[in-house]
């Protein structure tokens, strides 16, 4: 089926103090993502005013960029931008570029800068906004209003934290995110009974949970054999509810090593105690006893236990979430988490990713499965076997999200480049401190 159309961002401004270190934060963000597979395009001010020699309110008279595409160091010289269009016709150049490269992000620190370089392009600029390509930039906060003149209503702003920037980025992109990750290996077996699935890669073994009867996908196990985990993680990206499980199982097969270095149980016990309301999203064995006071979510619900359609009104303001991994499987766990934004979620079950990757999404804890026995798990997935049969062929374990590391410095970002700066000419570089 036609893969799925990456959701439209609207074009965001991160609002900042002058003295905050903005460039630092668009960096760090740009460069991970750049570092996940993603294509990003743009450029990140190296120098402020802590740090270049000022002319008038706090303008360099060089201004010092990071092209994120390249990895290269531009000097753009201050003057006018009437002697010499250098800065305008490298800006043009660049967005064009990310346009027409299909640019996952395009990133301007400055907003300045963002309005010098897209005046001349504003159609193409306009053009590639529409059609989904994220723009992010950054401003002080008492030039607001000019920000508010350039984007409208359609506009967001953003505080200047990693977190508010992954919320922009969204949840509805940590399934390619995932994807991105899939080394390119071969496919060892694929094994396929009436309630899982399970992909066997090299290194490891990963399961997803079936939505639906899986025969239309028998008759197609052969040629999915031939595939490398890498293109069948890229079935993520289908409407079709059968190819989603053989991504998510291959997802996993990559990320649930053998050798996963992890915490045994599943984590739910970090929530205990936790102060407000914690819900709960797919009934789990035995959760009960960690979490006594939690409030259930079913599809179809007991007593005492509340239908999905209440997910809209009960999640927003709950301090904590545990969320079935059957939730990545039938898309719903993006849904989870904008509605869940700022608590504390974890996602637990046999089709959990393992990896990192899923913690700037909002998911503090990640529970899963690492198989220790393929040919017993291979057996009972075969046989119809359900979650609770599992751990007689594998463990369940979890990790944990570190506390973040600190941004990227100024100094950090320079050794980033692959090459050394080279002078643009003397185009304008109206790099001012207060916008």
């Amino acid at each position: 089926m036609k893969a799925v159309e990456a959701p439209w961002i609207r074009p965001a401004a991160v609002v900042h103090d002058p003295a905050t270190r903005i460039d630092e934060l668009l960096a760090d963000f740009a460069l991970a993502l750049s570092e996940r597979g993603f294509r990003i395009a743009g450029f990140i001010q190296l120098n402020n005013r802590n740090g270049a020699q000022v002319l008038g309110e706090g303008c360099a008279d060089r201004v010092e960029v990071l092209d994120l595409r390249s990895r290269k160091t531009l000097t753009l010289e201050r003057t006018t931008e009437a002697s010499n269009p250098a800065v305008a016709v490298a800006a043009a150049t660049t967005l064009r570029m990310a346009m027409h490269e299909s640019a996952d992000l395009l990133v301007i620190s400055r907003f300045a800068a963002f309005e010098s370089m897209v005046n001349r392009p504003m159609t193409a600029v306009e053009d590639g906004i529409s059609r989904g390509l994220p723009v992010l930039t950054s401003i002080s906060g008492r030039c607001c209003e000019k920000w508010y003149r350039f984007s409208g209503y359609g506009g967001a702003m953003l505080t200047p934290d990693r977190a508010a920037l992954w919320q922009w980025w969204g949840p509805e992109r940590l399934y390619r995110d995932l994807a991105l990750g899939v080394a390119d290996a071969p496919v060892k077996r694929i094994v396929c009974g009436p309630r899982w699935l399970m992909v066997e890669g090299p290194f490891g073994v990963g399961l997803s949970s079936l939505p639906k009867g899986p025969g239309p996908l028998l008759s197609r196990l052969p040629a999915l054999e031939q595939m490398t985990l890498k293109a069948l993680a890229g079935f993520t990206a289908s409407w079709d509810a059968l190819e989603m499980a053989v991504g998510i199982a291959a997802i996993n097969a990559h990320y649930n090593r053998f050798d996963l270095d992890v915490a045994f149980g599943n984590g739910t016990q970090a929530f205990r105690g936790t102060d407000g309301r914690v819900m709960v999203i797919g009934a789990f064995p035995g959760l009960s006893e960690v979490l006594p006071a939690a409030q259930v979510i079913e599809a179809q619900p007991r007593p005492g236990e509340l239908p999905t359609i209440a997910m809209d009104t009960v999640l927003p303001g709950c301090a904590a979430a545990v969320i079935s991994a059957s939730s990545i499987v039938n898309r719903t766990l993006p849904r989870i988490l904008r509605l869940t934004g700022g608590a504390r979620n974890a996602l637990i079950g046999p089709a959990t990713p393992m990896t990192p990757r899923l913690h700037t999404y909002g998911i503090e804890v990640l529970g899963g499965l690492r198989v220790r026995n393929p040919e017993g798990l291979a057996a009972a997935v075969a046989a119809g076997g359900r979650p609770a049969d599992f751990d007689r062929f594998g463990d369940y374990v979890h990790i944990r999200e570190p506390a973040p590391s600190p941004a990227r410095s100024l100094a950090t970002l320079r050794d980033v480049a692959v090459s050394a700066s080279s002078c643009m000419g003397r185009g304008e570089a109206r790099e001012c401190c207060a916008c």
